[in-house]
């Protein structure tokens, strides 16, 4: 069987280009040993701290080697297989990303996944994947949100921001959620039901968002780093707490960004940042399932997908989340 597959050439210095990238054809023997497992990619998942293990450097992952097939999270199905536990159709979900096809030696790297008729493979990257489970761990376990708690989220249009402003107000939270454009904007009042919505290229971030929370804000989400970490910093309350999730506003950055000029408001009001990743949160898989399958079953959680087509299209669609392309979870069909 022939796969498509995408390497990583050459670190990129400030935002990627294609030159650090070469799409390849391999061959995957269809040629089975025992407990062999053979899968076809159905979606895979592209997602901004996939920048960082492009940078040669260990954070809290290891990089992307070069010359090798880049990996991330994808779904597919098993098409051949030579393991009792691994039948032929079986959906799974795994890190092997960026190609569009694989095989696997005993299925450890595999999870197998439910059938949801009436929801599309892709869920299990969004919704009901990564992204559902940081939102759902840093907003209720990290930020330890309250019932009537004001709450604010930036880059909240994006897979994981506009699923914490859902849970949010699932909680009897007040909402106020930040985002690039009128039409995100509108889709973050409208169809997900925040209170507030913030179009930062409209005006200055801290002047909207001192408007929108005259009162403070008890819990601040933060996707972006940058001019909305500086703009909640003086607007929280006592006790306040900060769920330090992402930067995507300096990740392509080439020198380190000056860090927050009124830091000194985390002391005067008495404030927890805690910066956290997903993975430390494993165990709160099942309650995490068994709550979001029910929110979206009801209604009380939207997922939006921007979806692109095909291997070739991967690229664009990454460096897509850096220009604010996406509405809710980008994701690659195959």
């Amino acid at each position: 069987m022939l796969s498509r597959e995408i390497h990583l050439k050459s670190y990129p210095k400030g935002l990627p280009s294609s030159e650090n990238f070469e799409l390849t054809t391999v061959t995957v023997s269809e040629d089975l040993g025992d407990k062999e497992v053979l899968v076809r990619n159905l979606y895979m998942s592209v997602d901004p701290y996939m920048r960082g293990r492009m940078s040669g450097k260990k954070t809290y992952v290891d990089p992307f080697a070069l010359n090798e097939a880049l990996t991330g999270g994808a779904v597919g199905r098993v098409v051949a297989s030579r393991h009792n536990d691994w039948p032929v159709g079986t959906l799974v979900s795994h890190f092997f990303g960026w190609r569009e096809a694989f095989k696997t030696a005993d299925g450890r790297q595999l999870t197998k996944l439910p059938d949801m008729q009436d929801l599309s493979p892709s869920v299990w990257l969004g919704a009901l994947g990564m992204p559902g489970l940081t939102a759902y761990a840093g907003l209720l376990e990290v930020a330890a949100m309250k019932e009537g708690e004001t709450v604010f989220v930036s880059g909240a249009a994006g897979a994981v921001g506009a699923i914490v402003g859902q849970i949010a107000k699932i909680k009897k939270g007040r909402v106020i959620g930040s985002c690039g454009t009128s039409e995100k904007a509108a889709y973050l009042t409208t169809e997900l039901g925040f209170d507030t919505a913030l179009n930062y290229r409209q005006a200055p971030i801290a002047q909207q968002l001192a408007q929108a929370a005259p009162d403070g804000i008890d819990v601040y989400f933060d996707n972006v780093g940058g001019d909305h970490l500086e703009a909640a910093l003086p607007l929280m309350k006592n006790f306040g707490r900060i769920a330090l999730c992402g930067a995507i506003a300096q990740y392509n950055d080439q020198e380190p960004g000056p860090g927050p000029k009124n830091l000194a408001f985390a002391i005067i009001r008495r404030l927890t940042l805690r910066g956290f990743i997903v993975s430390d949160f494993a165990g709160m898989q099942k309650d995490f399932v068994r709550d979001m399958s029910l929110w979206m079953k009801e209604g009380q959680v939207k997922a939006r997908e921007t979806i692109v087509e095909g291997l070739d299209q991967a690229l664009p669609a990454f460096l897509g989340l850096f220009k604010g392309e996406n509405t809710g979870k980008m994701l690659v069909r195959l």
